[in-house]
C-alpha cells in the first residue's frame, strides 16, 4: 500500500514518509500506470533511440490540479539559477520547501511502491531512489531559455558506488502551446539526427534509460509569454555497483551548429568534467559552479 511511503536515503536504508499528504493519499494514478504494463515493458525495451516511454494521465485529476496551484512561483526566493552556454534553467531541490502536495508526489515518487514499478517497467532491478535529487526536483525554464543536447552526469556524487540508471521527467504545465517550443528531443548515440521529441504537455512523464549517449535536450531559446515557464519535477534512480563509471553531463552540439558554437560547447563541457570532480573531491555547492560559469559566459558575450 502507498500508505507506508519510504524514501531511499542510503544502501539498504528506508526513511518512514507520511502516508496522507493534505488529506490525499494515493495522489499518483497507480491504475493507469499498471495498466496493460507488459505492453507498457515491450515498448520501453522497443524506444528509439533509447529505451524509453511517455506516459500521460501519472498524476490524479485533482492531483495535478494541486502541485499546478502550488508550484513556486518564476521569481520564487528558492530557485537555484543554471545559467551559462549549455543550459538557461533554475531548480529547487529542497522539497521541504515546496507545497504540501508536491512533496507528497515527490515521496510516492520515491516510494518502494513506485520504484518496483520502475523496475517492472524498464527491466532494471535493485533501483534506488534518491531524495537527496542530486540533479533532480522541480525545475523551469523561462522565456528563451535553453537545454543543450547532453548525456546526463552518470553516478551520485554523494554515494560513488551509484550508477545512475533511470530518469523521469514529470511535466507540470498547466498550459504549453507547440509553437512555444521546449520539446524534447531524443538523439541517436552518433549525434546524427532528432529520432523523438516529447512535448512537455501537462500530466506527462517521460522515463528513459540512462546511458552515456542517452542524448537529449531542448536547445532552442523558449518562445512562451514572459509571465510562463516550462516546468517540471525530475527524479533519477540508481542501482549500487562495486565501482560506478564516473562521467559528467555530456553537451553535445547539433551537426547544423557553427564552428564557434561548437568550440564553446565543447570547451564548457571541458570545464564542467573539471568541476564534477573537485565537486566530488572537496564537496562543493552547485551555486559555485552555477556562478563560475556565468561568469564565463558573460565574459565570452563581451568579447
Amino acid at each position: 500500500m502507498i500508505g507506508d511511503l519510504r524514501g531511499h536515503t542510503g544502501p539498504g536504508r528506508w526513511h518512514r514518509c507520511s502516508g496522507t499528504v493534505g488529506g490525499m493519499t494515493d495522489l499518483i494514478d497507480f491504475d493507469a500506470l499498471t495498466n496493460d504494463l507488459a505492453g507498457k515493458r515491450a515498448a520501453y525495451a522497443a524506444g528509439d533511440p533509447y529505451p524509453h516511454i511517455v506516459l500521460d494521465g501519472v498524476l490524479k485529476a485533482e492531483t495535478f490540479a494541486a502541485v499546478v496551484a502550488e508550484f513556486p512561483g518564476i521569481r520564487d526566493e528558492f530557485w537555484q539559477g543554471y545559467l551559462h552556454v549549455n543550459e538557461t534553467k533554475y531548480a529547487n531541490k529542497a522539497p521541504d520547501t515546496w507545497g504540501d502536495t508536491l512533496r507528497g508526489v515527490a515521496q510516492e515518487f520515491c516510494s518502494e511502491r513506485f520504484v518496483t514499478y520502475l523496475e517492472e517497467l524498464t527491466g532494471i532491478s535493485g533501483l534506488l531512489a534518491d531524495w537527496s535529487m542530486d540533479g533532480g526536483g522541480l525545475h523551469q525554464t523561462l522565456r528563451g531559455g535553453h537545454l543543450n543536447i547532453h548525456a546526463d552526469f552518470t553516478s551520485h556524487h554523494t554515494h560513488e558506488t551509484w550508477a545512475r540508471r533511470v530518469n523521469i521527467l514529470l511535466y507540470l504545465n498547466e498550459e504549453w502551446q507547440p509553437e512555444w517550443g521546449g520539446q524534447l528531443e531524443l538523439w541517436d548515440p552518433q549525434m546524427t539526427e532528432v529520432r523523438g521529441r516529447v512535448t512537455p504537455a501537462g500530466n506527462r512523464m517521460l522515463v528513459f534509460t540512462t546511458t552515456a549517449d542517452s542524448f537529449h535536450g531542448h536547445p532552442d531559446g523558449l518562445t512562451c509569454p514572459p509571465d510562463m515557464a516550462r516546468r517540471s519535477m525530475a527524479l533519477y534512480y540508481f542501482t549500487e555497483e562495486e565501482q560506478a563509471v564516473r562521467r559528467s553531463t555530456n553537451y553535445q552540439p547539433r551537426p547544423h551548429e557553427s564552428a564557434g558554437r561548437k568550440l564553446v560547447i565543447h570547451a564548457e563541457r571541458g570545464l564542467l568534467d573539471g568541476y564534477d570532480r573537485v565537486k566530488r573531491r572537496l564537496g562543493l555547492s552547485d551555486d559555485f559552479a552555477s556562478n563560475a560559469l556565468a561568469k564565463l559566459d558573460r565574459f565570452r558575450r563581451q568579447r
